[in-house]
């Protein structure tokens, strides 16, 4: 515990530490790109990703459910931000597809904690919202496969999906048939 009669504390009050704050400060004249980056591929990457075939969400697709209110809601030329969801439907399914991600093409990093200029990524069921009761987390939409995945803004877009789509190819050859069968090609 901090003794407030005594020190910095008591002659500041409760300030930041210096050097992290001199760092912050130097990184908010470029958040603006860096945020418009952010939502400019994960934009791209939903769409890509319902083009696969895959069950994803994402508030700037027209079809989410609340779109139109996040078009009349958002700042212009910001879009609609950097996280999405991939429904890959078992838990199992889900893990395989962020092992690939994280550890055969270096496409980003598994956390539980979403938010960094890396791909970040989280099966939601078995961590987040783990204490939730399952009754719950099906009302709530999220299931077990789903994984949220905040999309990062290093690399190339094209170098990115490149690392994307063969981190799905391979988690799809390990499918069973009975996998493939329910979740057909992409899911």
């Amino acid at each position: 515990m901090m003794d407030l009669q005594d020190g910095a504390l008591m002659l500041l009050g409760p300030t930041m530490n210096a050097k992290v704050a001199s760092e912050l400060a130097a990184r908010l004249p470029h958040l603006p790109l860096r945020m418009q980056e952010h939502s400019r591929r994960a934009a791209e990457f939903a769409a890509r990703m319902r083009r696969q075939g895959l069950r994803v969400t994402y508030p700037g697709l027209p079809d989410h459910p609340h779109h139109a209110r996040l078009r009349a809601m958002g700042n212009p030329g910001y879009g609609a931000g950097g996280m999405l969801c991939l429904d890959m439907g078992t838990e199992e399914r889900a893990n395989r597809l962020m092992y690939h991600l994280q550890n055969t093409t270096q496409f980003g990093l598994m956390a539980v904690s979403l938010g960094y200029y890396d791909t970040l990524m989280s099966c939601s069921g078995n961590s987040t919202s783990s204490e939730m009761d399952p009754e719950d987390r099906a009302r709530a939409g999220i299931s077990p496969g789903l994984i949220r995945m905040s999309v990062g803004y290093n690399g190339t877009l094209e170098q990115r999906w490149a690392q994307f789509e063969r981190a799905l190819a391979l988690m799809q050859q390990q499918d069973t048939p009975a996998a493939a069968a329910k979740y057909g090609k992409a899911v």
